[in-house]
C-alpha cells in the first residue's frame, strides 16, 4: 500500500467522507490538519498548485485532488491501482 497524505480541517465534511472511503479501502493515511495554522495551509496550497479548499489528498507525490476527484476515481475503478501500486 502507498503512502497516502489528506490534508483536512476538523469540520469539514468533505474530509471525513474522503477520510471514510480511504478508511473502506483499508488504507492507513497521514492526516495534516490545517485548520487555525496559516504556514500548514499556505504549504498545502503550494504542494496542490493553489488549491485551497480542503480535503487535499496524495498519494505518494500524487495530487489526486479533494474528495470528490477522490470518488470520482474509486468509480472508474482508478482509485486502487494507485493505491496498490
Amino acid at each position: 500500500m502507498r503512502h497516502v497524505e489528506i490534508y483536512t480541517t476538523p469540520t469539514c465534511g468533505y474530509c471525513q467522507a474522503a477520510k471514510r472511503l480511504l478508511g473502506r479501502k483499508g488504507v492507513t493515511f497521514k492526516e495534516i490538519d490545517v485548520g487555525g495554522d496559516h504556514d500548514l495551509r499556505m504549504a498545502m496550497t503550494l504542494r496542490a498548485g493553489g488549491r485551497q479548499t480542503v480535503p487535499q489528498i496524495f498519494i505518494e507525490d500524487l495530487h489526486v485532488g479533494g474528495c470528490d476527484d477522490l470518488y470520482a476515481l474509486d468509480e472508474a475503478g482508478k482509485l486502487d491501482p494507485l493505491l496498490a501500486a
